[in-house]
């Protein structure tokens, strides 16, 4: 070993806050650090077979038997974990040991930082970040590692307490892959029991296809021996008939690191044109990233066995972001880079066929068993949203899976399917009707609903950030149109009686008399019999903008058209007959003025100078 080519680095900023809280507060499951090391392993090993097959020019041919091996020192308190994957080169250490690429390292220090401490360890494996849980109970880590495409008798060796600092040297290694030995904190000694090393194993990475081993010393024979831990056959591969719900729900933990079982699952085999086998879950929970805009989704890809990559994105439309699983396929071509397999067709076949399954997966579960049904919406359904926009082929299917709370729902969990609320609409109803506000007790309470409540018509709520956007392309359902109650439409009119033909006549003097008042401030005037509690409302036109549209565009910063609204006045309320006597013409359009604004804050939940609506309801108090 020569000292003089040893250098010392600093660790990048976010790596020692990263050790930080590993070591001082990710204490809940620190077995969880072998886990990471064997699938860091794993996932070598599956690299160099990768290389081997499909670069065999800059690899030597030599026979392969892949192994991940661990022994324990208990004398000197040191586990060893080996293997003999792809390795690294002196550069690879360095990028990968002492700083964190990978994006989202930001939200997750934050997202840690801010979880109880029981939940940190769910958040280790979903980030890169596996290696380091070593230092939860390792005084010091040691990692010994050669690349594969190494010819020479060098390799590397990189060295650190976690606090701060890590050496990198140039070591004599006669194999490729990667050696760690970990020196135990004096208060890890359990973990110096082969019988606790097996049971950990056992637990996380039973599923791993590369045979992991345990060094065995026998005190009386003085032999070493290596025995085989897991069953290292790959779940998916095998016939799902012979395979146990527990067997499924291990493996899902072992791709996921989720800490609870999955909701449902789905394992298919698929041959003749394309060959491929697919085990697809779908989670209970959702990733805490989800929402966010960097988010890493995706189905693992193997092809003909052979690892490939993680977060394969291209076999999944966005929406469906919450799947996890696995895709063995037959038929994509390995010699190629990740853009052409995007633009593969067989890649567009895969898409659109686990597309399809996914959706009839849940389809069924919601028409076979809707109690898990809605634990999933309750979830997912934010996202499954996204789908009547993104994925136009498959809206029909997409649509039977929303659910909706409505005014007859008596709830604001959404549990209303389409299905049955056309199946319970009355006969004169031609139309689904909706309203979207900003939360469900505002869209319950909105005067727009009063001749609904009253004709026993039921009316979808929808208050979610994203309806308004998704009811933009969802225009109908089995043929039967979609109608915003806040929008002027003539079925609307025809539910209401028509008996007071005589007494719209009566009032159109009235009526004349506000438009003049009011003039460019609204788009019409008219009398409306919708209304039971209300003085009046307003409207937009059937073609102009929604509120809740205009709302969506003003928070994301874009400009809106001013929005000339429709004022419908209701000639039975109290309030209407007393402005109609007024005679005085500046208290008469205090009073108009007061209508609309009043209309316009039920409507917007805002007015643009409030100030001049507060002096005006004092100045008609004063009256």
């Amino acid at each position: 070993m020569n000292d003089n080519n040893k250098k010392t680095h600093i660790f990048q900023s976010e790596v020692k806050e990263l050790l930080h809280l590993m070591i001082h507060s990710l204490y809940s499951n620190k077995e969880i650090f072998l886990r990471e090391l064997i699938s860091n392993s794993s996932d070598a090993i599956e690299k160099i077979r990768f290389e081997k097959i499909y670069n065999p020019d800059k690899y030597t041919q030599n026979s392969y038997t892949p192994k991940i091996q661990i022994s324990v020192n208990k004398q000197e308190k040191k586990i060893i974990i080996s293997d003999n994957g792809i390795g690294m080169t002196h550069e690879e250490v360095i990028k990968n040991l002492g700083t964190i690429a990978k994006s989202g390292t930001k939200s997750f220090l934050n997202q840690i930082k801010n979880t109880e401490k029981k939940e940190k360890n769910e958040f280790i494996g979903q980030f890169g970040v596996g290696f380091y849980s070593s230092f939860i109970v390792s005084d010091i880590v040691s990692v010994y590692t050669k690349h594969a495409s190494n010819t020479t008798k060098s390799g590397t060796l990189w060295i650190s307490n976690g606090k701060g600092e890590y050496s990198v040297e140039t070591v004599d290694i006669k194999e490729h892959g990667t050696k760690i030995i970990l020196s135990l904190k004096p208060s890890e000694q359990e973990f110096l029991e082969n019988w606790k090393i097996k049971q950990i194993i056992k637990k996380y990475s039973d599923h791993i296809s590369i045979p992991i081993e345990i060094e065995n010393y026998d005190e009386k024979t003085k032999i070493i021996s290596w025995e085989k831990i897991n069953e290292a056959q790959a779940i998916w591969t095998q016939n799902k008939n012979n395979i146990t719900k527990e067997s499924y729900q291990k493996f899902y933990t072992y791709i996921t690191n989720d800490t609870e079982k999955p909701l449902i699952w789905s394992h298919n085999k698929v041959e003749g044109k394309q060959e491929y086998i697919n085990l697809l879950y779908i989670p209970r929970k959702a990733a805490w990233d989800m929402w966010h805009r960097e988010n890493k989704h995706g189905l693992k890809l193997y092809v003909k066995h052979v690892f490939i990559m993680d977060e394969a994105t291209q076999f999944l439309p966005n929406y469906l972001r919450f799947v996890k699983g696995i895709i063995d396929s037959q038929d994509l071509p390995l010699n190629i880079s990740r853009e052409i397999l995007q633009d593969s067709s067989v890649t567009h076949i895969l898409r659109k066929t686990l597309t399809k399954r996914i959706l009839k997966i849940l389809n069924d579960l919601s028409i076979q068993n809707n109690k898990k049904y809605q634990k999933f919406w309750n979830v997912f359904g934010l996202v499954i949203k996204e789908g009547i926009a993104e994925d136009s082929e498959n809206q029909k299917i997409i649509a039977n899976l929303l659910r909706f709370s409505s005014i007859q729902n008596h709830d604001k969990e959404q549990n209303l399917s389409l299905k049955n609320y056309t199946d319970n609409m009355i006969s004169e109803q031609k139309k689904i009707y909706f309203i979207t506000s900003d939360s469900y007790k505002s869209a319950l309470n909105s005067p727009h609903l009063e001749i609904f409540k009253d004709k026993n018509i039921d009316v979808l709520l929808l208050s979610d950030r994203i309806d308004e956007w998704m009811m933009n392309y969802l225009t109908e359902f089995n043929n039967i149109k979609f109608q915003s109650v806040s929008k002027s439409d003539d079925s609307l009119e025809k539910l209401i009686s028509t008996k007071n033909n005589d007494n719209n006549n009566k009032l159109s003097n009235f009526i004349e008399k506000i438009k003049k008042i009011l003039k460019d401030k609204i788009k019409d005037v008219r009398i409306t019999y919708r209304l039971k509690n209300t003085p009046a409302i307003v409207l937009t036109d059937s073609n102009d903008m929604s509120t809740q549209m205009a709302k969506i565009f003003s928070a994301a910063g874009q400009p809106i058209p001013k929005i000339k609204y429709i004022l419908e006045i209701n000639p039975k309320h109290p309030l209407i007959k007393k402005i109609k006597k007024v005679e005085n013409e500046t208290e008469f359009s205090d009073w108009i003025e007061l209508l609309l604004e009043q209309s316009i804050l039920a409507e917007k939940g805002s007015l643009d100078n409030p100030h001049i609506f507060i002096n005006r309801i004092n100045n008609l108090f004063i009256l």
